[in-house]
């Protein structure tokens, strides 16, 4: 048997991400980092499993911006990110969607889309509802759960941030992080246990966001 992981719903979050190579950078306020809102790409994804099963992930109306990182020690970095993600299921498929953020410091994370498992996994660090604080040092990429839902009964799934805040300490150079959609998928699945029996068919899905740069 194997077993989808359970996050702890917490419905709408919060994230804070600094954005500095990004697409649409515009600003809200001379002189003020806080006040500066990098509008990041929409994304699209479908897959299909072996007997018919199809889920699709969106990302849409995503942003990030500045802000200055909680230790002020210059060895910190912080940001926001808000977006809307949502997943569809069709062929009887029953599932989660999850929206996690890969973070790397003083790492190119535009190559890393081919999967998550080289990443160290933070998702059991204490975080604020809408804030997240996680260590990293140079050369370390982490991964992180934000919040997560079962679909609905017609198969349906949306999530929100609103400017969730991350923090990480300890780099002390150039970060940068990026949201991930993790859609999974089966017709049996227990949304109650949060298990799948192997008898129907499975379907995983993975959606990359747009790298933006954390400040300091």
């Amino acid at each position: 048997m194997s077993k989808f992981s359970k996050l702890g719903r917490r419905g709408a979050a919060a994230v804070a991400v600094a954005a500095a190579a990004v697409i649409g950078a515009t600003s809200m306020g001379a002189g003020h980092a806080e006040a500066t809102v990098y509008k990041l790409a929409d994304g699209y994804k479908k897959a299909s499993g072996f007997d018919g099963g199809v889920v699709e992930s969106w990302r849409k109306h995503e942003t990030a911006g500045p802000m200055p990182s909680v230790a002020n020690n210059g060895a910190g970095r912080s940001a926001w990110v808000s977006g809307v993600y949502t997943a569809k299921a069709s062929g009887g498929l029953n599932g989660t969607v999850a929206v996690k953020l890969l973070v790397g410091c003083q790492v190119n994370i535009d190559g890393l889309s081919g999967g998550l498992s080289g990443a160290i996994d933070l998702s059991g660090t204490p975080s604020a509802s809408a804030s997240l604080s996680i260590p990293l040092t140079p050369g370390q990429v982490g991964v992180v759960s934000v919040t997560d839902t079962s679909f609905d009964k017609n198969g349906s799934a949306s999530l929100q941030l609103s400017q969730f805040q991350i923090d990480v300490q300890k780099c002390g150079g150039f970060a940068s992080a990026r949201t991930v959609v993790v859609v999974k998928a089966s017709k049996d699945y227990d949304p109650k246990a949060g298990t799948v029996n192997g008898s129907g068919g499975y379907v995983q899905s993975t959606l990359y966001g747009q790298p933006f740069s954390l400040s300091g």
